[in-house]
């Protein structure tokens, strides 16, 4: 129960720090509503929280986290589409300007997926047939680089996952339409969790690049 405890202390923590001086922000959104300017796609991953990493304001962030932060294709055939239904709901309801694909170093997701686990279907569960989303990214790092290291392909391979998702992206009809006319703004995000550094894809050059923001000052100002 120690670790439950340790959970309801950083919830009155919140109360007191965050809550309480911020009351007015929270009532409003409570009668408003939700007017999100972001959808961000991040990783169930317990070490990458998107709302601790960009140190986002509430309700200015609308987060969804699955397995790697993948995005599958646009398909209408299946019964339940969790991740198809969030897209829909914050593109076409909240009407969202951006959508952030936030992947990370270190991704256990990737690494059974270069493990090769979901290659056979017996006895895996749900996570090797999710991690098939993202089969054509790890082929193709292995195709690119068959003799580099195994921390080499990675991160090469979690920096193609977010560039398929991204591709995915695209199929969805309402958000290529948004993206073409100029509402919508895709970005892809690599975010180093050893070094606290962020990469962003550039498209036109097809690789990431760092994003700079100069050093940290001393006492956090």
């Amino acid at each position: 129960m120690s670790e439950v405890n340790d959970l309801l202390e950083g919830f009155q923590r919140f109360r007191v720090k965050i809550f309480e001086p911020n009351r007015e922000l929270y009532n409003r959104l409570a009668m408003k509503g939700q007017t999100p300017h972001t959808l961000l796609i991040g990783c169930i991953d317990s070490r990458v929280d998107p709302a601790i990493l960009m140190d986002a304001a509430p309700g200015s962030m609308f987060v969804m986290r699955n397995v790697a932060n993948l995005v599958p294709p646009y398909e209408t055939t299946g019964v339940y589409h969790g991740t198809s239904a969030a897209l829909e709901f914050a593109v076409c309801n909240l009407n969202v300007r951006n959508i952030i694909v936030l992947g990370h170093s270190h991704c256990g997701g990737i690494r059974a997926l270069l493990d090769g686990y979901g290659d056979n279907a017996e006895g895996e569960g749900f996570i090797g047939p999710w991690m098939k989303i993202a089969r054509s990214a790890r082929d193709q790092v292995l195709e690119r680089w068959p003799n580099a290291s195994r921390e080499f392909k990675q991160r090469a391979c979690e920096r193609a996952g977010i560039h398929a998702s991204l591709t995915n992206l695209m199929s969805f009809p309402f958000i290529r339409a948004r993206v073409e006319d100029g509402r919508l703004h895709l970005f892809g995000w690599y975010y180093d969790l050893e070094n606290g550094e962020l990469m962003q894809y550039d498209p036109e050059k097809n690789r990431f690049y760092d994003l700079y923001f100069g050093p940290i000052a001393a006492g956090g100002d």
